[in-house]
């Protein structure tokens, strides 16, 4: 080393801590770098993208040569820094000379070869990762069989710890972690995808009884009822699939398309006997199906309607495709808030609104951005009741999970209209406070 001058030693132990950077830089872009947007740049042809795949599906052996690199360079620089200290500082002692060198070279490999190389690799590991690999694919074959030596060593000792090395980490997504990930995807993903997206998630958490039209609300024709009766209600019929009983719902026959009635119509085959040979084969669901497994029986069956029975076998209600597709993409028909009838929700010059006790609170949820318990009883009046655990009087008032609400209109023991006041809204936790 006496034969090469201080300046070129200079240029050495600058090269050496760019080197020394590189490894540092490297290994953080590596393990830093977006495994599922490395997929698609690798299906898409990528080949930055696919040399780091390669090299990641080894990790032990990348962390194995990357470490190998970095101490070799930070040894060499360590030597060369020597060199130059006692160069420079011999005067004053070999343990002077030692210690300059160990707090200078320490501060320098901190500063210009971890700390700074790792934070901008952290921050732009693509920009690192993809360019590295091209020195990386090379160097692991060089120094492939000191990598293998040496990874052979350490998962010998992981083992010893109960570890095993060969056990590669699942890096696919939970349910709850891609919801977290849509969540924060603000900026790449609109809003209303967002939307379309978590509905789809959330398909598993909604049963059949969540979102079909009650019992009562079902729209069905009696067959029992005299002919011209029928005429005119599948003629005023405001749904294509009509629903067709006896006497009543429980003793349900079929679905009779509209289509399938205007064919006998216009062939003059138009009688009840012809009406019941076009009904179609009830699908039937138990109340408690998830939404994601009755459209897959829908799609499995090509059904595009169904009742709801409960474990008694009970019908409960009707469900729909349609209503399943809105549970993803929302409503299909006009915000109740505007154009809906009196059995939804109506705005007050006071800013309260006046809400049919029967409605769905998911539904009135959605449309209304509130927030009132779906966990429960699925309509407000049902709420209501297991709130106050009585059938209320009129012009009663309360506090139901932080919206003020009074008791407008009751009907036969149910409470049919009630107003409320969101804007007033109050944190459930200050729990129940009846005025």
């Amino acid at each position: 080393m006496d034969d090469i001058s201080t300046s070129t030693l200079l240029i050495i132990l600058a090269v050496l801590i760019v080197l020394s950077a590189y490894f540092s830089s490297s290994e953080t872009g590596m393990m830093s770098i977006n495994r599922y947007r490395l997929k698609h740049l690798n299906s898409e042809g990528h080949k930055g993208a696919k040399r780091v795949e390669r090299l990641l599906d080894t990790p032990d052996r990348l962390i194995g040569l990357i470490l190998i690199g970095n101490n070799l360079v930070n040894i060499g620089a360590s030597t060369v820094a020597a060199i130059l200290c006692l160069r420079w500082f011999s005067d004053y002692g070999l343990a002077v000379a030692s210690a300059i060198n160990t707090i200078g070279l320490t501060v320098v490999l901190l500063i210009f070869a971890e700390v700074t190389p790792k934070t901008l690799a952290a921050l732009y590991p693509e920009r690192i990762a993809f360019p590295s690999s091209v020195i990386l694919t090379p160097l692991l074959k060089i120094f492939y069989p000191l990598v293998i030596a040496l990874n052979y060593i350490t998962n010998g000792i992981l083992k010893l710890f109960r570890v095993n090395p060969d056990e590669v980490e699942n890096h696919s997504l939970s349910k709850e972690e891609l919801r977290t990930v849509v969540h924060e995807s603000s900026v790449m993903i609109p809003k209303k995808h967002q939307d379309m997206l978590m509905g789809i998630l959330d398909l598993e958490k909604v049963t059949a009884e969540d979102i079909m039209v009650p019992r009562n609300d079902i729209f069905g024709i009696d067959i029992n009822n005299d002919w011209k009766i029928i005429q005119k209600q599948l003629t005023h019929a405001q749904h294509t699939r009509v629903l067709l009983f006896r006497d009543n719902i429980d003793d349900a026959v079929g679905f009779i398309h509209v289509r399938d009635a205007l064919r006998l119509l216009s062939k003059d085959e138009f009688s009840k006997a012809s009406l019941l040979r076009a009904v179609r084969e009830i699908h039937f669901t138990p109340e408690k199906t998830p939404l994601h497994n009755l459209l897959y029986n829908f799609q499995s069956a090509k059904e595009r309607i169904g009742l709801v029975v409960d474990e008694y076998g009970d019908i409960q209600g009707l469900v729909t495709l349609e209503d399943i597709l809105e549970e993803i993409v929302g409503d299909f028909t006009t915000s109740i808030i505007e154009e809906k009838s009196d059995r939804e929700a109506r705005l007050q010059q006071d800013g309260s609104y006046l809400v049919d006790a029967s409605n769905n609170i998911r539904d009135i949820n959605r449309e209304m951005d509130w927030n009132l318990p779906t966990d429960g009883p699925k309509t407000l009046n049902g709420l209501i009741l297991e709130y106050l655990e009585e059938i209320p009087q009129s012009h009663l008032s309360f506090r139901l999970a932080g919206y003020p609400i009074e008791i407008v209109d009751i009907e036969d023991n149910k409470i049919k209209t009630i107003r409320v006041m969101p804007e007033f809204y109050i944190s459930p936790n200050e729990g129940k406070n009846n005025d």
